[in-house]
């Protein structure tokens, strides 16, 4: 009776003040463009989703945004990000859980600040979570930490890996069993900074310095039986045009900028990558793990805030695109959210491009 008497309580009151009850409204950009997905957590701000399958549930390790007081600049320095948390779901479009910290740069001894974009491997019952940050002379390092659990918490190794610079790990393991990670990233990911194998505190911007030479190259290094280290030099992963040749560092549509990422369709290998500051997610495909890599085409148009992380996952059948933007910020390059769309392939096994805008 309670229920019946409020409802016509409020019949009544719609009656007498023409009152309606109110409409949410869609989710838009700025200019009023409707978003194709929506964010998989609002309780947080997350960025650089590196989504795997474990005994088959969806894992995501993204970067955990702040808002922190430094302003922002070329390289990064906004980025204050210290701690990462994990996503899981049993599919896409079910229940999704935000776990707690699952490591944090105080529980690492040789991290000083920024653990930018993450990623993560399994082998032989343990978990790996791999991370950039800088050590306390501002040279970004790769590390690594283990856990029992996918969702940690992770214990860091006392020292990064040897021979690691610059940013944005991905680490792919191919059918035979073998793992590779590829990293990289110019200007406030220090590449530029790592040419000789040495960090160069004063190193320039090499890829805008030369516009008529081949771009900075992202790196890929076979990883050891333990996965713990490099199990050799890193070489460079390179990306040719259609012709044959490098991609020219002046290319600025089709070079690479940062968040390199590596999966396997049909027998062939897929290395994608932001362009950054041209804000377009790229493909290019190649034979063997090591490249080279033919430039395809663009996997995702540009997305409200400077740029997108991604990697793409095979689930149940079908593939999807994790990438991120700054929806939920309105537009603040700093605070980012995690999101999830489906990804297509043409007959030809090429990617059907996507737009992060519904038109």
């Amino acid at each position: 009776m309670k229920r019946i008497a409020t409802f016509a309580l409020g019949t009544a009151l719609v009656a007498l003040t023409g009152a309606t009850a109110p409409v949410k409204e869609e989710p838009r950009a700025p200019d009023g463009r409707r978003f194709l997905s929506q964010p998989l957590v609002t309780e947080i701000y997350t960025a650089d989703p590196s989504a795997h399958v474990f005994n088959g549930k969806i894992y995501v390790y993204p970067s955990h945004d702040i808002d922190g007081p430094t302003p922002e600049d070329d390289l990064g320095a906004h980025f204050e990000m210290r701690d990462y948390r994990v996503i899981s779901m049993d599919k896409v479009g079910g229940k999704v859980t935000l776990h707690p910290v699952a490591l944090d740069v105080k529980d690492v001894p040789w991290a000083d600040r920024q653990m930018w974009a993450p990623d993560a491997a399994y082998k032989n019952g343990t978990y790996y979570l791999y991370f950039p940050a800088k050590d306390r002379q501002g040279a970004f390092r790769i590390g690594v930490a283990t856990s029992k659990s996918p969702v940690g918490p992770f214990k860091a190794q006392p020292q990064p890996i040897k021979g690691s610079f610059s940013i944005d790990p991905a680490v792919f393991t191919d059918t035979d069993g073998k793992s590779y990670m590829y990293f990289g990233g110019i200007w406030g990911g220090q590449l530029q900074r790592n040419v000789t194998g040495t960090y160069d505190p004063n190193g320039s911007k090499t890829d805008l310095q030369a516009p008529d030479k081949p771009a900075l190259m992202p790196k890929v290094a076979a990883m050891t039986g333990d996965m713990l280290e490099f199990a050799e030099t890193p070489r460079d992963v390179v990306i040719l045009d259609e012709a044959g040749k490098p991609i020219l560092g002046g290319d600025t549509e089709r070079r690479f900028f940062e968040a390199a990422w590596m999966h396997k369709y049909k027998g062939k290998y897929y290395f994608s990558y932001s362009t950054g500051d041209t804000h377009f997610l790229n493909y290019a495909i190649g034979e063997s793990p090591y490249g080279p890599f033919t430039y395809k085409g663009h996997v995702l148009l540009p997305v409200l805030g400077w740029t997108t992380h991604h990697s793409i996952v095979e689930h149940n059948g079908r593939w999807w695109l994790f990438y991120a933007d700054s929806q939920l910020s309105k537009g603040n390059t700093r605070l980012r959210n995690v999101k999830v769309t489906e990804l297509f392939y043409n007959p030809d096994g090429t990617i059907r491009t996507i737009d992060p805008f519904v038109k």
